[in-house]
């Protein structure tokens, strides 16, 4: 018997139009979630829902302060107590070693930190004179120009910014006492969120376990395996921010100390903190310094520059590129575009929280996924 070589099937084109079809089928999930996301998004701002929750994060913020710090430091209370240490005892040594390192910090930066920004107040005046000279000397190449009146332009300008100069004289006081009552309040509930943490951290294994518990019995075991996989990836995540952050506080102090820039140590805790946002927060961070050094001269401003510049790619191509592709394994056009989708309905705060929130929705569809074989989906980073 022979066979009949028309009528048989082409194994490998078929699973090519499967694989194909299959891939089809995930980009299009992936496009129908986005717009699930974005209408629901979209419906919130409607209802004004960001301005409620915003309320609601501000009135409950020492809670969640507290749980942070009891999710934080409960690994190191059950390393303790597998070695013997009794929890309560454990959760004591634990906080006197956070308050210990904290107020050790706080009492070698804030004296600095306190002279380095009354200096760079005292120098406004002179920072305004020279970004005036700047656009004097900048205009001035156009003085011939008939597209536009210069010199009418130029008082214009100046005009305005000795409004801002003059307002900005004028409301220092107020601004000053604003940023203290602000950092009074915060401090407040910073330790009310410590003295809640505590508590919670005494008994943090039975919430736990609790929280499980609301859920079905059925679901329970893939419940607890889903959080468990949550837990260590935003574990990882701030473990690897915090450590990123870290680093590049202690280098911009150094190297703006260098390069003769003015309060260095106040930029380099503005870098470092907008350097939480992947990267859209360097470039965030690095202009007030920039406009700084070239304020002072131009020297210092290059230097300012070449120094940041430095800093960033090796920080952008080694130090975050680690963080974010093995703690929350996402391609780097996902995180951009869910940071500008962030950005666009929460501001600043939905920039930061944006990674991390995106890579638990990550996990949950690979959960999902992987339960219920969905798409088959297989993560290739891993």
């Amino acid at each position: 018997m022979f066979r009949d070589e028309k009528k048989q099937v082409d194994h490998r084109t078929l699973n090519d139009v499967l694989g194909l079809t299959k891939n089809i089928l995930k980009v299009l999930l992936i496009l129908l979630i986005i717009l699930i996301a974005w209408v629901a998004l979209r419906i919130l701002r409607d209802l004004k829902v960001k301005a409620i929750l915003f309320t609601i994060l501000e009135i409950l913020s020492p809670l969640f302060i507290g749980v942070i710090i009891a999710w934080l430091l409960n690994p190191f209370v059950k390393k303790m107590k597998k070695h013997g240490i009794k929890r309560g005892i454990g959760v004591v040594i634990c906080y006197l070693l956070l308050i210990g390192m904290i107020a050790i910090f706080l009492g070698a930066l804030i004296p600095v930190l306190y002279e380095q920004i009354i200096d760079f107040v005292k120098t406004l005046p002179e920072l305004f004179d020279t970004v005036e000279g700047w656009i004097d000397g900048a205009l001035s190449r156009f003085s011939t120009s008939d597209l536009f009146d210069v010199e009418a332009f130029k008082e214009s300008l100046f005009a305005q910014l000795d409004v801002w100069g003059s307002n900005l004289n004028e409301a220092l006081p107020d601004i000053v006492v604003n940023v203290g009552s602000t950092i009074i309040s915060g401090f407040s509930t910073l330790v009310i969120g410590f003295v809640i943490g505590f508590f919670l951290l005494l008994s943090f294994d039975n919430i736990e376990e609790s929280f499980i518990y609301l859920f079905p019995k059925k679901v329970r075991k893939d419940a607890n395996t889903l959080f468990s996989r949550i837990n260590k990836s935003l574990k990882n995540y701030v473990k690897g921010v915090a450590a990123d952050a870290l680093v590049i506080f202690i280098v911009c102090t150094i190297a703006f100390s260098l390069v003769g820039l003015r309060a260095p140590l106040l930029f380099a805790i503005f870098c470092a903190i907008t350097n939480v946002i992947p990267y859209i927060g360097p470039y965030i961070g690095a202009v007030p310094a920039v406009i700084v050094g070239f304020s002072m001269s131009p020297t210092i401003g290059l230097l300012t520059v070449i120094a940041i510049a430095i800093i960033q790619f090796v920080e952008g191509n080694f130090l975050q590129e680690a963080i974010l592709s093995k703690t929350t394994k996402l391609h780097p056009v996902t995180i951009i575009i869910g940071l500008l989708i962030f950005d666009h309905f929460w501001g600043i705060i939905g920039m930061v929280v944006s990674t991390p929130v995106i890579a638990i929705l990550k996990i949950i569809f690979q959960f999902i996924d992987e339960k219920w074989k969905l798409l088959d989906y297989v993560d290739e980073v891993e």
